[in-house]
């Protein structure tokens, strides 16, 4: 997780000041530094070439360019005192400063929408076609809270159809835009089920976050039989089939579940499917109700399907997706100021971006992951919070539109108060992050 997170956010942060930097070269003004996190008082490692010194600091919080003439966090008060200099930012044409600060975050927008495409014009995307879940759905404590009950058929979530398999749609649907019915067919009749508005605030609990509304309905065939296991000591085989506990028909999984998760350390009778037999097996459940046994997943009894792209297909796909995403933010934090979502239970820091990548290497994930975290970061860069690259643009557009310059003294007290809120921000964040982790 942390390796993943290092690598991806350096490459961020480093594409992202280099998106100040070139512009700022091009109108001939001079770059002081370049560097991948802060370095107050040392670097870790730093070199000089023409008049920019290029490092790595120690402080993992961002990274940054310091440009001459320009206020930011670096709070050159000297320099400023100074007459204006040609080759310093403060110099230049209120259009040229403009586009200097918009580098930054118009690299992340574009790297994040190619980043996406990339992704699937690499590895394609696979999904389970709704209508192909022919057993319906296997419903966890939380669908059941939204009156979902197993073998449901999700047919449309707010009058759009369920095409795809995924509980994330109705998720997004309910979160964002307020979706307050779920279509479905149950016992082979039509009906409506009502969302209460209470579920936005349910679904985006940091308890919640990573909870399944759903997943589909599937059989018990075993996979994989663990060292030591139940399972092992009954002779369970691979491609055994597990339809019944006791005398009673578990034609599911989760009827099989909910036949053994209360019944720890008790030996059952198990009914097993095995090639053409049927056999009753005697089998001694763990302390916590398991047999030690993984089972097949969705590809073993239902046809998955798989969107190839060619390149460009891809790009147009990977930015609407972009787009997509991007809108859920903003809505997002309209469902915030509505009270609906509680920002404390939504933030959060290195801790909770790290959880993201999983704790194994994949290059799938860590690219998609890397795509999202670009266009977060344009985002939230883009707010109009004075010390973000939002807060000097909002200051340029002033300018421009009024045709009067904030003094340097006031853009140094706003810098001032937007780094503390910043800052606040991110001890917040991580804070939570902390508190989580202690609460276990």
């Amino acid at each position: 997780m942390i390796g993943q997170l290092i690598l991806s956010l350096s490459i961020l942060i480093v594409l992202h000041e280099m998106g100040h930097f070139f512009p700022a070269r091009w109108f001939g003004t001079r770059v002081e530094k370049f560097y991948l996190f802060f370095d107050p008082y040392f670097s870790l490692f730093k070199f000089k070439k023409g008049d920019t010194e290029y490092g790595i600091g120690w402080l993992p919080l961002g990274g940054y360019v310091k440009i001459s003439g320009m206020i930011d966090e670096s709070m050159d008060r000297e320099q400023m005192k100074q007459p204006p200099q040609p080759w310093e930012f403060r110099s230049k044409k209120a259009w040229q400063r403009l586009i200097i600060m918009l580098g930054g975050v118009t690299v992340n927008f574009i790297l994040g929408f190619f980043l996406w495409g990339m992704v699937l014009f690499t590895w394609g995307e696979q999904y389970l076609p709704a209508a192909n879940a022919t057993y319906g759905i296997h419903v966890d404590s939380l669908g059941m809270k939204m009156g979902l009950q197993n073998g449901d058929k999700i047919l449309a979530i707010a009058g759009k159809p369920f095409d795809k398999f995924n509980d994330g749609k109705i998720k997004q649907e309910v979160i964002f835009n307020n979706a307050n019915t779920i279509t479905i067919e149950r016992g082979g009749m039509k009906q409506e089920l009502a969302i209460d508005e209470s579920f936005i605030h349910e679904l985006t609990s940091y308890g919640n976050k990573d909870a399944k509304l759903f997943i589909p309905r599937m059989p018990f065939k075993i996979t994989e039989i663990g060292d030591d296991s139940p399972a092992k000591k009954a002779n369970l085989q691979v491609d055994d089939m597990i339809v019944g506990v006791n005398g009673i028909s578990t034609q599911f999984y989760d009827q099989f579940y909910n036949e053994t998760h209360d019944k720890a350390n008790t030996e059952v009778q198990l009914s097993v499917v095995r090639k053409d037999q049927t056999l009753t097996i005697p089998l001694t459940l763990s302390e916590n109700g398991k047999v030690g046994a993984t089972r097949y997943w969705v590809d073993e009894f239902f046809d998955v399907a798989k969107e190839e792209y060619r390149f460009l297909p891809a790009i147009v796909e990977g930015t609407k997706k972009g787009w997509d995403f991007l809108g859920n933010q903003i809505k997002a934090f309209g469902q915030m100021f509505r009270g609906k979502i509680k920002a404390s239970e939504s933030l959060g820091g290195f801790g909770s971006i790290g959880k993201m990548f999983g704790d194994t290497w994949e290059w799938e994930r860590f690219w998609k992951m890397t795509a999202i975290l670009s266009l977060i970061l344009a985002f939230m860069n883009l707010l109009p919070i004075p010390a973000l690259d939002g807060g000097h643009v909002m200051f340029l557009l002033y300018e421009v539109i009024s045709g009067r310059k904030p003094s340097d003294k006031f853009m140094e007290y706003a810098t001032i108060v937007g780094f503390v809120l910043v800052l606040g921000l991110v001890v917040w964040a991580n804070g939570m992050d902390v508190v989580r982790w202690w609460r276990g």
